[in-house]
């Protein structure tokens, strides 16, 4: 899903009048030395509107009220009041005068104390009271939502507005706005708003979402973007001890482990909607570390929160995000029930976190109402139905927007739908997009066909020498329900030519019943994964990879023709069964695939001949796929997969040469652990029952390339342990800088701590040695193999290096001991 966030931030990158407020206040908050005083807490006078400045001490209030004074508070320091003079007032240099106490909060080295705090009295009263929000306080509820999503460019300047980029563009600058969290000029590029009747039921631990409206304008094929964003936020609970945001797990400022993590000021107290509330002020204790600033209202009687304000520290160790920022308000109804009526969230993604960088603001605002209690409705409601495009969700009309809108567009709002629209009808506009498509995608798209992928062109191994590939493919959009694809390729050195064809069709979108069939005949290094699969236009680096070690010379020509059909009556269920057919050949003089026919050792055949009818089950709980055509992408949100297959091969069958069994399990299961990271846990099982030769047995998969390749064994050379029956154990951890953050000299440069374990045990029939002909030595991983490794990843934000060492069968003749692997990728 990264690749997504990408491509739009390099828009902002490769790409009036503002309409103001009535009070604007921004600057600097300094101590006597001209130093930053961070996290000061700045805000209107005789109000409840105020903000808590940066860790370098930046400021930025803004209301549509009129205000004449703003006061500056800061543990350690004495309070401060500044009459302003006009409504904007920007790049304030403010100083505070430093005092040894505060109230009756102790002060040490700008810390709050754990003890005679009455902030923490009120928060220890928001924990005895803790609970859920108040919907799970009934067995049944429902409400409409309203939501609405944009994307900006931001931080426009004059000198921006007059790149030579944007000549016959300069119209879009009209819609040039400024940001009431930041401060900010912003320029909209993507609107996107949606009405949905929310159902959940308590008992059932169901929730069900009903698109009624959804209306769009930016850039086209949406459902990718809105996808990328609804991923990115995800639901939370500002009461749970941990909030995860980009796969990352934040400590909440309401935490119960919070008083270790966060210092805490009483600032205020005041009415809101006649009830009377706490302000308490909240920042972090250390640098580096995934936590906020910012401040909540809370209720003097039922200690619910009423109101809450936040924003992520700029320190904190997540790449390509400057700036987080959330607001949530709450309606309390009595002492039990309190509802969510306002979610707000604000992301400023952009390439450096450096004040006056250029980004990209992400920004939800959620909006809820109607709610009703305790209509019960039946269990078969709540299946949840795999998402199809309903066309008509996507076509009402203005006049139906006017209508059922929670709250009415601004002016800039209905001008900016104009603008994006007319932006698409411009030659240069749609140029760079289709240049940040091609980034993207890895296809140069051509009218209704893309050729591609462009990253995949070069190859070479040492049956080929130089590989070189190009393909084509069907494409009018993510929503095609059918799409051809194939591509050829040519090896310089066996100066022959390889093909693949392939084609697929939904016959039936709501259940997403699905055919396909192909053909392929390549060359590949079949035992590069131990879960079988049959994908026509699929390869492996193994197969063709540019940098590898040791001989790589145990390649197999393969002609594979498949059909296949699949469906997903329930939403990240899917059921399919195929029936392929497949022939193997040793493709260098230096590999043999050689067999006996049959337990006797009568007759040696080199070529296999195959048919096999397979089932396959796959559960996705939690998967959040991109777009509703024939083939779909997924986001990056964890999500369990659990993988089984059945297959059955047939002697005789179209001229194949045995009859086996075979049953395989994929499980792979991330969790995330609170401020200790994200573990990935892997098992593979599989058992094959009847004879079969070498091409078709189950070979556990080495790793000779300079890269990490997360199915693989980065110690084991391709062959080295062949089984017919296996487990197999994988286990990393990323601890996502938490220790290198406590190191003085290594916390600027937010490196990241990665450890692994994996391990394999199997075994090979006495039935399949008698018919090996091959001249390979079967060795089988009988007393369990295992490695480990530790690595560092996250340098210069997308570069990674894991060192793995050899835990066991360390006398094997050349037996890799150790190794130094590598991956890239765009991660937050």
């Amino acid at each position: 899903m990264m690749k997504f966030f990408l491509k739009y931030l390099l828009l902002s990158v490769v790409f009036a009048t503002a309409t103001f407020s009535q009070t604007k206040v921004g600057g600097l908050v300094l101590d006597k030395q001209n130093k930053p005083i961070p996290f000061a807490n700045i805000a209107f006078k005789n109000s409840s509107e105020g903000v808590v400045a940066s860790e370098d001490g930046v400021f930025y209030l803004e209301s549509p009220k009129t205000y004449k004074t703003i006061i500056i508070t800061s543990v350690g320091y004495s309070d401060k009041e500044i009459d302003l003079e006009k409504p904007i007032n920007y790049n304030f240099k403010i100083q505070l005068k430093e005092i040894e106490t505060l109230n009756e909060v102790v002060i040490f080295r700008g810390k709050t104390s754990k003890k005679n705090n009455p902030a923490l009295d009120i928060l220890r009263k928001i924990w005895e009271r803790r609970r859920k929000n108040g919907l799970h306080l009934f067995n049944q509820y429902q409400m409409e939502k309203y939501e609405k999503i944009e994307f900006d460019m931001n931080t426009i300047d004059s000198a921006y507005m007059k790149n030579k980029l944007f000549k016959g563009m300069e119209f879009i600058f009209n819609h040039v706005d400024t940001s009431k969290v930041t401060g900010k000029t912003y320029l909209p590029i993507f609107i996107n708003e949606a009405l949905t009747d929310v159902y959940g039921d308590n008992k059932l631990k169901k929730i069900k979402e009903k698109t009624k409206a959804n209306k769009t304008s930016g850039f086209n094929g949406n459902q990718q973007i809105l996808a990328f964003v609804n991923d990115l936020y995800t639901d939370f609970d500002i009461y749970d001890n941990h909030l995860t945001f980009f796969d990352k797990s934040f400590t909440s400022p309401l935490s119960t482990t919070g008083i270790d993590v966060y210092n805490y000021v009483l600032r205020d107290s005041a009415y809101i909607d006649d009830k009377k509330c706490y302000n308490i002020v909240f920042y972090p204790r250390r640098k580096n570390e995934l936590t906020f600033k910012g401040d909540f209202w809370v209720s003097d009687t039922t200690f619910a929160i009423k109101k809450i304000n936040m924003a992520a520290t700029r320190s904190a160790n997540i790449n390509w995000v400057k700036d987080i920022y959330i607001e949530q308000e709450f309606e309390v109804m009595n002492d039990s029930i309190f509802l969510m009526t306002k979610d707000y969230m604000m992301t400023d993604f952009a390439l450096s976190k450096k004040e006056k960088s250029k980004g990209v603001y992400g920004k939800r605002t959620s909006l809820y109402r109607d709610h009703k209690f305790n209509i019960e409705k039946p269990e078969k409601f709540y299946k949840e139905e795999v998402n199809y495009l309903d066309k008509e969700v996507y076509n009402k009309s203005d006049d139906y927007w006017e209508k059922n809108r929670f709250e009415n567009l601004t002016k800039d709002e209905k001008g900016v739908y104009k603008m994006l629209d007319t932006l698409q009808t411009v030659k240069k506009f749609q140029q760079l997009y289709s240049l940040v498509e091609v980034l993207d995608s890895g296809y140069l798209h051509f009218g209704n066909l893309d050729y591609g992928p462009i990253y995949s062109v070069i190859g070479q191994n040492s049956v080929e020498g130089l590989r070189l590939r190009t393909g084509v493919r069907t494409y009018t959009g993510p929503n095609d329900p059918w799409r051809l694809q194939a591509y050829v390729a040519y090896g310089f050195k066996d100066d022959k030519f390889k093909y693949g064809v392939t084609g697929k069709w939904m016959v039936e979108p709501k259940k997403r019943v699905i055919i396909s069939a192909g053909n392929r005949r390549d060359i590949e290094q079949i035992g590069a994964s131990l879960t079988t699969t049959n994908d026509i236009v699929g390869r492996n680096y193994a197969s063709s990879g540019l940098l590898t070690f040791g001989s790589n010379n145990k390649l197999t020509n393969v002609n594979l023709s498949n059909v296949q059909i699949e469906m997903e009556p329930i939403k990240n269920l899917t059921f399919s069964t195929g029936v392929s057919y497949r022939t193997l050949l040793s493709a260098s003089p230096e590999f043999s695939l050689d067999y006996y026919t049959d337990l006797s050792q009568t007759k040696i055949q080199s070529q296999v001949r195959q048919s096999e009818v397979n089932f396959q089950v796959e559960y996705t709980p939690k998967r959040i796929p991109i777009a509703f055509g024939v083939e779909r992408y997924n986001t990056d949100s964890p999500f369990t997969t659990l993988l089984v297959t059945y297959s059955q091969g047939f002697k005789n069958l179209f001229s194949s040469d045995f009859n086996y069994k075979k049953l395989q399990l994929y499980y792979k299961q991330p969790i995330i652990i609170g401020p200790l990271g994200r573990t990935n846990i892997t098992v593979e099982m599989g058992k094959t029952f009847g004879y079969i030769p070498l091409g078709l047995m189950s070979v556990v998969p080495g790793n000779q390339s300079l890269f990490d390749i997360s199915n693989t064994f980065s110690n084991l050379k391709y062959y080295e342990f062949v089984t017919d029956q296996y487990v197999t154990f994988k286990w990393d951890h990323d601890f996502q800088g938490r220790f290198f953050a406590r190191i003085p000299f290594m916390r600027k440069l937010n490196w990241r701590e990665n450890i692994g374990i994996k391990s394999v045990y199997g075994t090979v029939s006495d039935d399949n040695r008698t018919i090996n002909a091959s001249g390979l030595a079967y060795n089988a991983p009988d007393k369990v193999y295992w490695e480990y490794s530790a690595g560092v990843g996250n340098i210069f934000k997308f570069f990674r290096v894991d060192f793995s060492w050899r835990g066991n069968y360390l006398n094997v003749p050349d037996a890799n001991k150790f190794a130094t692997k590598i991956s890239f990728g765009f991660y937050f």
